[in-house]
């Protein structure tokens, strides 16, 4: 599915994880922006949103070292009852976003996340605009 070596860490299986999640739900869209050597970017998309040009951001960051994921949404469209976020302060297109770091496969964060991803998609939708 997606055409890079997975290390020890296994981020490469998490972002699969994570894109099977989304691919799953009804109107979703998704682009891809490459910055090679910072990081590359999924964007979600819910095809009638209309304020906001996604709702969710999978990061996978091309550090020299090891690739990581950050998954970042926007603030007010997520809760973080776990505080396992970081608040983001005009990180997310000068709007501000909390972020997700996540080193290594980690099914317990994973799962945190696909239920941050269902909050940021019904906050998307047409009933919340």
């Amino acid at each position: 599915m997606v055409s890079w070596l997975d290390a020890a860490g296994k981020t490469k299986k998490a972002f699969e994880r994570l894109l099977e999640h989304l691919v799953a739900k009804n109107g979703i869209e998704l682009s891809f922006h490459a910055r090679p050597g910072v990081s590359y970017s999924l964007r979600t998309v819910l095809g009638s949103q209309i304020l906001r040009p996604f709702f969710s951001i999978i990061d996978i960051i091309d550090d020299p070292d090891a690739r990581w994921l950050s998954v970042c949404f926007y603030n007010g469209t997520i809760t973080d009852p776990d505080s396992k976020g970081i608040l983001i302060p005009q990180g997310i297109l000068g709007e501000d976003g909390y972020c997700f770091d996540l080193e290594e496969f980690d099914e317990t964060l994973l799962c945190y996340l696909e239920k941050r991803m269902d909050e940021a998609y019904n906050s998307a939708l047409p009933a919340h605009l």
